[in-house]
């Protein structure tokens, strides 16, 4: 963390709060000593936040909807930085082939209203690695996989891997969006969240089987996901795109543990084999990038 960044003059906005990301993000960032506008959506959400903060004049309640430009303004007001991360809306939970014209459209929302905001300073946008594994050429890519590299989305539409497809579009608008209008965003593409409640109808399990066999089936846990979202925020030399991870799913064992957790029947879906609990596939993705601007960050 360079310096000069005192974190008592920033304040902050997290949108969308109420999900696992967001919420434990405002958490960690109070108790970092930021002032935080935490952004929801929904009616009743507010009582997440009872007894998060022993200063009230720390957290601030916000409820914003993606597609609605002007509440998002409200959220955004007098603060340094946003951190971003995309919830589907309650009338469209699944994601589909039309998830991607929401994504996109909330994430050019979002991006403008941050250009419109003389105060903010940088964007820290979540994204997935399902933005970066998904190509044709995947099996023959030299070196490995890491954050030059973008998901096809033909290769996502042909398949119909729609968590893919709408993430590496958002995120591809938002960056385009940056640019443009001279904000100063950074992307975390995040391996599958490892979350109390996960289970196999999470949007990014599709084409589970391929990434595993491809050595591209990366999971990350929320704290080291909440820890990677603050570094890149407070280092003042982050930029561009940063894969994280700190599990990759590559032998018999981890795949049928996580198949078990899941679901019990979920096992029957991936890749089996005579050798059980000794094959090992070859790890061919890389998050080198982010963990060299981990390595003097203090959570």
């Amino acid at each position: 963390m360079a310096p000069s960044f005192d974190i008592n003059t920033h304040t902050v906005c997290v949108m969308d709060a109420s999900g696992q990301l967001g919420f434990s993000l405002v958490q960690r960032l109070l108790l970092r000593g930021y002032t935080v506008h935490a952004s929801i959506q929904k009616y009743g959400e507010e009582d997440l936040f009872n007894g998060v903060s022993a200063d009230s004049d720390k957290l601030k309640i916000f409820r914003s909807d993606p597609f609605d430009y002007h509440s998002i303004i409200d959220a955004l007001r007098g603060c340094s930085g946003l951190f971003y991360s995309f919830e589907p809306p309650l009338d469209q939970p699944n994601y589909d082939e039309y998830m991607a014209d929401v994504e996109v459209r909330a994430a050019h929302n979002v991006l403008e209203a941050c250009a419109q905001t003389e105060t903010i300073d940088k964007v820290v946008f979540t994204s997935s690695a399902t933005a970066v594994v998904w190509r044709e050429d995947r099996k023959t890519i030299e070196p490995d996989l890491d954050e030059i590299h973008w998901s096809d989305v033909n290769f996502c539409r042909k398949f119909k891997l729609w968590h893919g497809m709408s993430k590496t579009l958002s995120e591809k608008t938002a960056f385009a969006l940056a640019m443009d209008r001279g904000v100063n965003m950074v992307s975390i593409n995040a391996g599958l969240l490892m979350t109390h409640d996960l289970s196999i109808k999470h949007p990014y399990l599709r084409g589970a089987a391929e990434m595993y066999e491809d050595g591209v089936f990366v999971t990350v846990d929320l704290g080291f996901l909440v820890d990677t979202h603050i570094c890149v925020y407070e280092d003042v030399s982050s930029y561009g795109r940063y894969l994280c991870f700190n599990h990759i799913i590559n032998t018999q064992d981890d795949a049928v543990q996580l198949a078990h957790k899941l679901t019990p029947t979920a096992s029957s879906s991936l890749p089996q084999s005579d050798d059980y609990g000794k094959r090992f596939i070859e790890q061919k993705i890389s998050n080198k990038k982010l963990n060299k601007l981990m390595v003097d960050f203090e959570a």
